[in-house]
This record gives C-alpha cells, sequence and structure tokens, in this order.
C-alpha cells in the first residue's frame, strides 16, 4: 500500500545498524484545537473486507483495518514514518540478525500480557502453507527459510524467528534486509493470539470473539453494511487514543460516497470519483485531499492465456494506450502515467520506461498492428476484462477499451463483480485482463518488484524470468547499496521488456475529508491511517 520521500531518522538509524528507541507517537492534538465530547469517526473503506485475520488480509481496506486491530513490532505514523508499535526499540546486531526488544506494557484486548512467542506462533502461522496467506512468500524472503517453509520445503520451526526470552524476539535474514524496522509494521508479521484462534478456529475473527493487541477492538461486523470498531481499554498507549469508536464502511461507488459525505453519513470519503477532483477543489477547498503516493494502478495479464502468452500482443495493448489522456482528461486528479512496476520515488532502484513512450501515436499504433499481425491476431478477436464494481474502475475500462477498438480493432467484454471475486478469479488464473493495484507495504524496490518475480503469491500474470530472478537473487545479496540498484534496476527492465502487465498510473489520493477530522496527514506517502493518530475538533 508513496512520493518521493527522505529516509526518516528512525529509519536511517536501523539502517546504518544503530539500536533504536523513540517514545510512542499517538493522535498529536496541536496546542489551542479544542476537542469535540463526541470522538467518533465514520470513514468509508472502499470496499467490504475478505479478512480481518492480518495472515489472510490482503487488500487495502482490509489492512486498514487489520492495522486498527492488531499492532507489528513498530507502525507508520499519520506522516508515513517508522515509529514504535509492540517493540520500543531494536537493534542490527549483524548483518543478518535484528533484535527487538518489547515493552513490558504491550497487551492483548482480554489483559493478558504480549509476548515473543506471539510474535512467533503469528509468523510461523502467517507463512504455514496451511493458512494460505496471499502475502506468504511476498514477506517471507525475507526470512531465513521463510520462503522454504511457506512452500512446505522446510518446517515452520526452521524459520528465522526467534524468543531469546518473554520480552526480546530475534530475527535471522538470508541476506542484509536494512529496511526490517518497516517491514514489520506490516500486521501479517505480527502477533496472534493462539489460545484464541485454537479454541474458535476460523472464527477467532469474528465480534465478541477476536482478541487483539491495537489501539482498537472490533464491535460489530456487518458484511456489505459496515465494520465498528471501538477504543480498546488494554491498549498500552490508551491514555493518547482520542477516537472513541470508528465506523468503516465499505461502499465501493465513488458518487453513493460522495453523497454520504454530502448528507453527514460520512466524514471520510475512499476516493473521489474520476474526473471530480478540480469540482470538489473549487467547491469544498477546505475538505479537499490529494498527495501522491508510492503505488501503482496497473492491468493483469494472464500470461497463459492462449491468446496473452504472446508477449508481442501484450505488447501491442500496452503501446496504445495513451496514459497522458488517461491522467489528464480520464481520472483528472493529479495521477502520473506510469510505464513500469516500479513507481517514482521508490528506493533501491532507477525507474525504468520504453523507447516507444516517445514516439508519436501514430507510429505506435501503426507498430501494435504490426505485432498483432505477426500474431495472427485478427481485428475483431475478443478479449475479456475483468474489474471490480467501481465508477472508477468502469470509467477506466471503458478507456482502455475505447483505445483497443479504436486502435487495434479488438473487441472488449468488461466483467464487473465484487471486490472479493475478483482477488479469488486473479489469483486463480480466471481471467485474461484484471484491474489490479498495488501500494507500497514499505519503501524499497522489492515491494514492487514482488508484482512480477517467479512463484510469488503477488504475481497474479504468473510471468516468470529465470534471468531477472537471479539479478534479484544477487542484488538481494550484495552489501554494496549501488550495486544492489544496478541489479535491480537491470532485472526490473529485463522484466518490463518482457510485458508482464500494464502499467497505468501512479497512485494520487484525492478524497473528500471532513474539516474537523484532526491528525490526517497529506504527508504520508503510503495513505495508511491509524485511527489511533485521528482525532475529531470541536465543530
Amino acid at each position: 500500500m508513496k512520493k518521493t520521500m527522505t529516509i526518516s531518522v528512525l529509519a536511517a538509524s536501523v539502517a546504518l545498524g544503530l539500536g533504536v528507541s523513540a517514545a510512542a507517537v499517538a493522535a498529536k492534538v496541536p496546542a489551542g484545537v479544542q476537542l469535540a465530547a463526541k470522538q467518533e469517526l465514520i470513514r468509508n473503506n472502499g470496499s467490504e473486507p475478505e479478512s480481518l485475520d492480518p495472515a489472510l488480509a490482503e487488500s487495502v481496506g482490509a489492512n486498514n483495518v487489520a492495522r486498527d486491530l492488531f499492532e507489528g513490532l513498530t507502525a507508520t505514523d499519520a506522516d508515513g514514518k517508522v515509529v514504535p508499535g509492540v517493540a520500543e526499540s531494536w537493534k542490527q546486531t549483524d548483518p543478518t540478525t535484528w533484535v527487538f526488544k518489547l515493552r513490558k506494557n504491550a497487551k492483548w484486548s482480554d489483559g493478558s500480557a504480549v509476548t515473543a512467542d506471539d510474535f512467533v506462533y503469528g509468523i510461523r502461522r502467517f507463512l504455514d502453507p496451511k493458512t494460505a496467506s496471499p502475502y506468504a512468500t511476498t514477506y517471507g524472503i525475507f526470512l531465513l527459510n521463510g520462503k522454504e517453509a511457506a512452500e512446505a520445503k522446510k518446517p515452520l520451526t526452521d524459520i528465522g524467528v526467534k524468543a531469546l526470552d518473554k520480552y526480546t524476539l530475534e530475527f535471522k535474514t538470508p541476506y542484509p534486509v536494512a529496511f526490517m524496522p518497516e517491514l514489520v509494521s506490516n500486521t501479517q508479521l505480527g502477533p496472534i493470539p493462539k489460545a484464541v484462534v485454537e479454541k474458535y478456529g476460523k472464527d477467532w475473527v469474528k465480534p465478541g470473539k477476536m482478541v487483539g493487541n491495537g489501539a482498537f477492538v472490533l464491535k460489530d461486523w456487518q458484511v456489505n453494511s459496515k465494520v465498528v470498531i471501538e477504543k480498546n481499554a488494554n491498549y498500552w498507549d490508551n491514555k493518547n487514543v482520542q477516537l472513541t469508536k470508528v465506523t468503516y464502511l465499505p461502499v465501493e461507488d465513488g458518487f453513493a460516497d460522495v453523497k454520504l459525505f454530502q448528507s453527514g453519513e460520512n466524514d471520510w470519503v475512499y476516493q473521489l470519483p474520476p474526473g471530480t477532483y478540480e469540482k470538489y477543489k473549487t467547491e469544498q477547498p477546505k475538505e479537499i485531499r490529494n498527495a501522491p503516493q508510492l503505488g501503482l494502478r496497473y492491468y493483469s495479464f494472464n500470461n497463459h492465456d492462449a491468446l496473452l502468452k504472446d508477449v508481442r500482443v501484450r505488447k501491442a495493448l500496452s503501446m496504445v494506450i495513451d496514459r497522458d489522456i488517461l491522467s489528464q482528461k480520464i481520472t483528472a486528479d493529479g495521477q502520473l502515467p506510469a510505464y513500469s512496476v516500479v513507481v517514482r520515488g521508490t528506493s533501491g532502484v532507477d525507474v525504468t520506461s520504453y523507447d516507444w513512450v516517445k514516439w508519436p501515436m501514430a507510429q505506435r499504433v501503426a507498430e501494435a498492428k504490426k505485432l498483432l499481425t505477426q500474431a495472427g491476431v485478427q481485428p475483431g478477436t475478443k478479449i475479456k476484462f475483468a474489474y471490480n464494481t467501481s465508477e472508477y474502475h468502469k470509467k477506466m475500462a471503458i478507456f482502455a477499451a475505447s483505445e483497443w477498438k479504436s486502435k487495434l480493432g479488438l473487441n472488449t467484454e468488461m466483467e464487473n463483480m465484487e471486490f472479493k471475486v475478483l482477488l479469488k478469479k486473479r489469483h486463480g488464473g480466471e481471467y485474461q485482463i484484471a484491474r489490479n493495484g498495488w501500494v507500497a507495504d514499505y519503501n524499497d524496490a522489492t515491494t514492487f518488484l514482488a508484482l512480477v518475480q517467479c512463484d510469488n503469491d503477488q504475481n497474479d500474470g504468473k510471468n516468470c524470468n529465470p534471468k531477472a530472478e537471479e539479478l534479484i537473487k544477487q542484488g538481494n545479496q550484495t552489501p554494496d547499496a549501488a550495486k544492489r540498484k544496478q541489479l535491480f534496476t537491470q532485472a526490473t527492465k529485463m522484466i518490463m521488456d518482457d510485458y508482464p502487465m500494464l502499467p497505468l498510473l501512479q497512485y494520487t489520493t484525492p478524497r473528500l475529508v471532513k474539516s474537523y477530522v484532526g491528525g490526517y496527514s497529506t504527508k504520508n506517502p503510503m495513505d495508511r491511517y491509524r485511527n489511533k493518530d485521528i482525532y475529531i475538533i470541536k465543530h
């Protein structure tokens, strides 16, 4: 789930292997600001969560809620900086070893202590093939034997995570991972209450049964209606949490979202409908919010599909999409055209592009037609496009379909479905072309390269480039930052020249947020807003 950003003091320290300890950062209420008596927030989350189990949460929406209910070793604050979570300090003791010291006042919502063993259990469960986490290999590669355990090639006990004592956790990595403190802010690598999971099985995430360690607890979950969370009385930093209740809405339609906002039934629009940003910027200047993100809008190609397995077809489809028109006229909300799996501002890699980007469109179309002819694809050929219900995604899809029709003579059949269904179809390879998107989980090239790496859970297109894979492996293993960057850049270009996906735009987050919602920052490159950092101003 970034714009160009400077490394925070904490991140810089850990990259140098220094020990870190810092005070917790919660809702920072500026001097002179009066708080409302009623500290309750309603925010739209964009879709129904597929799961609130940290190991299974995959979508942005599901992880938004999960970060309120659970807390990892670290967290990211409203500005996107790494701050202490359950860990109060950490240290890189050698190039492949990290040690985290846990705070002794961290508790589960039932009052029991959060210990290092809870993290060991949580991580092993997350990587257990039986759990079937969609993130297992994505994060497993950063733990010694993690990927092998996720693929059932090694026992879970061989994973490089160990409780040195009740409040000390050690990680062993297969190669230097300088961004480990940022990585472990993700709740997939957080603690899980073993006794609760064993007692209730899959039902442990339901209201009345769930036990978490975050700033909030799950009060109610009505599918396709709302998720309600309330302040956790046993959270270690409870005194600095202002909100007492938060309601997450699963509204996918942007226009319906705005209507709820305007009627006072929603304080926080998930995302403005395409083409409306300038309108609301003029009409509601005090409530408009927008900032670039470390995120990519793209379309997944099923690389095993009979039509799309030919790289010439994938290249032709990508060449004729005019990203400039898409960004300036269709979405019209500040997003930048994208031609690579890696977006601008990503650390550890140079962003690559294609030579044809500078060609006149007529030349691009002529070349694309030639490629289709060589591949034996006739005008009138039908392609199927799958997207989740949303006016935003629909409008983008209609534009793409019109580009393919008017320039290449191809017909697009659009399939609209719930987000949970789309996730399942993408992972199962039951599609030709599908809407997709990725927001960085940490600021490093590897978070984006995961989307195109062989055997990675997030590689929905199932494209595999063994030579590039070897370059990525070499990059991960070298301690030389410049050499690592060179190898990752080379690998990225090699992969993108195979057209495994169709990159479109670098995300921005255009939305409306009530002026009385305090703690919202436009310096947050991953669009992660813990409700712990939010407060309601008297109005």
